[in-house]
Formats: structure tokens, C-alpha cells, sequence
């Protein structure tokens, strides 16, 4: 019997699919918003797709996180005016993967193909791993994600309107053995759930605050990691609710606690030796040239590309002095003050980790800016500013390093960027900042209980 995640070949994908005697199988792909889309497939259906593909609504690529369409934005790919036509997707064998709580069914992952392809997020990010592939490297990351657990259920967090909910635990409690101990059951599923379905967790313990978990996935080449956070993220909701329970990866969710984030960390080896590109044991920090360069890229392009790792308005809330997220563009060395921390180590171990991003930021999008930024600096042999020591949030940094405040003022810095139309091209930059210039718009529609409290009585 082959194992899934031995399948590399549309011969494998068959027999896999024969020797379990499905008839029927999962097929996902995600959206702009990291959100997975996808449905069952019959099993003559399938085998078919794996050959000459098959066919799926290009709206998802047209409507938002809540199925609203973008419209009154400059989105060219889809609308009304096309008539939402079906767009080409391929199936990726070597993605299979088991449900373990659907018996022996599978799931398969699928990009976009053709002019839908250009603004595919894993398509994106394939891109920018070619690009360093054709500059000699090969691409590592690992994702970290901070996610809040509730004793609460779809239905119930409507009814309450998404107040007052229950955290699954009170208090604080970072790193509590108490908490993880008690609740073992929990860890305990969440950790085989990560083993079963290969998005191997390397760390998970409470975080500070009511409910709140950081899961830490191991580090693998970039495309799997990716690939590992996207499923992480999906399929841990999928358990929650299955238990009665809800996870949110919200940006931030309360007024009264620190921000959840999808901390990134990074690394190039070289592809005609295997070793570490950034560490050079003779340098300040272990740090090499091309770790430098990578550094400066980051932090010289962050501001224009902050949309794709701040993509939502919630997202914004979050970066506040003093709740764990940075607030300008700054790198330091093992400073959690900083967007960019670099972690001195060996030749396995030498890394950047992008601490900007936030939990619900899009895996592939929020990569594909990382590295694709990194991959700039070294292209263009920059410099990074000063190195930052001490408490970035109390000092001054140059404008340049300034980061928009809005989700719609990100979305215009990114539109106006020449770098990441040079390296996501001009079709996938349209299209995100005007699905973010919608995301910003809606939210305008609404008053916030703070307006209400705010303005009510006394203007």
C-alpha cells in the first residue's frame, strides 16, 4: 500500500485512489484570502483531471472572504462583464494527503492555471522560489501561528454576535504546564492531526492570555511550508469545530490582549554545495554578505509590500507599540522588538525571522513578499540601516522606515511598487491591492462600538 505522502506522479495519485477503493476524492485550492475552496470528486472525474485538469468558477478568485463579489474596484480578471467562466486548475499529485476523520478518503492541492494562474497565491509564490532557484539558491521556512480557542460553536458565536465569547481557559498563563497538562486531550489531537496530515508541529504551548495557542511548524523547503501552513490553519478549525469548539486566526480579536502572529522564519542554502548562504562564522553575527543583502531588501521593500502581510483592516490593530508586533521597518539581532529578528547560529541554524506578519495573513502571499523582498536586496547588493538595540518602540527611526497605517493606505503602496510588480508581476498586483482597496471600503460601511460609545450622547 502506498503511503500518501509517498504519491509524486499521476501514476501513483491512481493507484492510491484504487487501492483504497474510493469512489470519491477532495480536491482545494486557496484564495486571495488564504481561505481553501474545493469539493468532492468522483473517482473517473478525478483520474481524468489528472491528466488534462479540469475546470473551476474563476469566482473565487472575484469574491471576498465572505462570498461578497468585488465590485466597484479594478478587478480585470472576473465580474459580471465575464460572465464568472470557469478557469483551468491542475491537480498537484505529490500534495496528497489522508483525512484522517473521513476514514480513507484524500485531498489533493490544485493551482489556477493560465491568466487565472497569474494571480493564484501559490502561483505567486512559485514564481519567487524560481526566481531564487535561478539565482543559486534553495529556499527554507517555517511557520509560527498564535490562535485563540473557544468553548463556542458556529451557531453560538452568531447568536452572541461574537461577544462575550468563552475562551476554552482563563487567564494568562504563557507556557503554563498547568494548562497543556489539563487539557492534554487537546494538544495531544492537535499534535497527531499534524503528523497524519504532514504539517509536523515542532513546538506548541499556551501563549499569554485567555485560550491562546502558538503552534511553531517545522522548518522545510519553502513550497512545503507553505503548502503546511495553509493545511495548519485549515484543518485546525476543522478539528476545533469538530469538537464543539472554535480556533480564530483573527489578527486581533480583543482591545484587551496582544495581537496573534504568523511569525516567518527564512534561509537560503546553496544549491551547488548545501550550505548555508547566510551564515559565515568570520562575520559580526555569523552573518554573510547575502544575509545582509537579504536583511536590507526586507527592510528597504517592507513598507511597499506590508499589504501582503497585513492583509486584512483587523490586521492594522494589531501593530501597536508594546503588544508584541513591530511598528516600523527595523531588524536586530535576537530582538523581539524589531520586524526583523536575526538568529545567529550554525550552518543548519543561521536564520531571519519576519515579524510582522500576523496570523491571518495568506501563507503563500505573505512568503512570497519575504523572500521575494530578501531575493531583491541580494539582487541589488543593499545595505540594511543600523542595527536597532533596545527597545525599538521607544526610538526614532528614519521616515523611510515608516509603515502605511491603513489596510487601503498598504494597498496603494503596494500598487505604486516597481519592485513588486517586477517580482509578482503586474496582473497579481491589480488584482490584490483592488481586493484590499474593497476589503478597506467595506469596513467604512459599518460603525464600531467604539463610535457608538464614543459619539452617541455626547456630540
Amino acid at each position: 500500500m502506498i503511503n500518501p505522502r509517498d504519491v509524486k506522479t499521476t501514476a501513483d495519485a491512481r493507484r492510491i485512489v484504487e487501492e483504497r477503493n474510493l469512489s470519491h476524492v477532495k480536491v482545494g485550492l486557496f484564495d486571495i484570502d488564504g481561505v481553501m475552496r474545493g469539493k468532492y470528486m468522483s473517482k473517473s472525474k478525478f483520474f481524468s483531471s489528472l491528466e488534462s485538469g479540469f475546470a473551476f468558477c474563476d469566482v473565487v478568485l472575484g469574491w471576498d472572504s465572505d462570498d461578497q463579489l468585488y465590485e466597484g474596484v479594478d478587478i480585470k480578471l472576473t465580474g459580471w462583464d465575464t460572465g464568472y467562466p470557469d478557469a483551468p486548475v491542475k491537480v498537484i499529485p505529490e500534495s496528497c494527503r489522508s483525512v484522517p476523520f473521513e476514514g480513507d478518503m484524500l485531498l489533493f492541492l490544485c493551482d489556477f492555471e493560465d491568466r487565472a494562474g497569474k494571480v493564484c497565491p501559490r502561483n505567486v509564490l512559485k514564481r519567487v522560489l524560481q526566481k531564487a532557484q535561478d539565482m543559486g539558491f534553495d529556499s527554507y521556512a517555517a511557520f509560527e501561528y498564535e490562535f485563540f480557542m473557544f468553548n463556542e460553536t458556529p451557531e453560538s458565536a452568531r447568536e452572541k454576535g461574537y461577544r462575550n465569547l468563552k475562551p476554552i481557559t482563563p487567564g494568562n498563563y504563557g507556557y503554563s504546564m498547568i494548562r497543556s497538562s489539563v487539557h492534554a486531550d487537546l494538544y495531544h489531537e492537535l499534535l497527531e492531526l499534524s503528523e497524519q496530515m504532514d504539517f509536523p508541529i515542532e513546538g506548541l504551548h499556551t501563549e499569554t492570555g485567555p485560550g491562546v495557542i502558538e503552534a511553531a511548524l517545522a522548518v522545510d523547503s519553502a513550497q512545503s511550508a507553505a503548502d503546511k501552513a495553509a493545511l495548519f490553519k485549515t484543518f485546525t478549525k476543522v478539528w476545533a469545530q469538530r469538537r464543539n469548539m472554535m480556533a480564530t486566526f483573527m489578527a486581533k480579536w480583543s482591545n484587551d490582549y496582544p495581537g496573534q502572529s504568523g511569525h516567518l522564519h527564512m534561509s537560503l542554502r546553496h544549491k551547488e554545495n548545501g550550505k548555508s548562504a547566510f551564515y559565515d562564522p568570520d562575520q559580526p553575527l555569523s552573518m554573510s554578505k547575502l544575509q545582509r543583502h537579504f536583511i536590507a531588501g526586507q527592510q528597504k521593500l517592507m513598507p511597499e509590500l506590508l499589504v501582503m502581510t497585513a492583509q486584512t483592516v483587523n490586521s492594522y490593530s494589531r501593530m501597536v507599540p508594546g503588544f508584541w508586533a513591530p511598528t516600523d521597518a527595523t531588524w536586530g539581532c535576537e530582538n523581539r522588538t524589531t520586524a526583523l529578528r536575526v538568529i545567529p547560529g550554525s550552518d543548519k541554524s543561521q536564520r531571519v525571522e519576519y515579524r510582522l506578519g500576523s496570523a491571518d495573513a495568506n501563507p503563500y502571499i505573505t512568503l512570497a513578499a519575504a523572500l521575494g523582498a530578501g531575493l531583491y536586496g541580494i539582487e541589488h547588493q543593499l545595505e540594511p540601516e543600523a542595527m536597532v538595540e533596545g527597545n525599538a518602540y521607544e526610538q526614532e527611526h528614519p521616515e523611510s522606515l515608516s509603515l502605511p497605517n491603513t489596510l487601503f493606505d498598504a494597498a496603494m503602496a503596494l500598487k505604486k511598487s516597481s519592485a513588486a510588480r517586477e517580482m509578482f508581476g503586474n496582473e497579481f498586483v491589480e488584482h490584490y491591492a483592488a481586493t484590499r482597496e474593497w476589503e478597506g471600503r467595506e469596513f467604512r460601511k459599518h460603525i464600531t462600538d467604539w463610535e457608538l460609545s464614543r459619539y452617541f450622547e455626547i456630540i
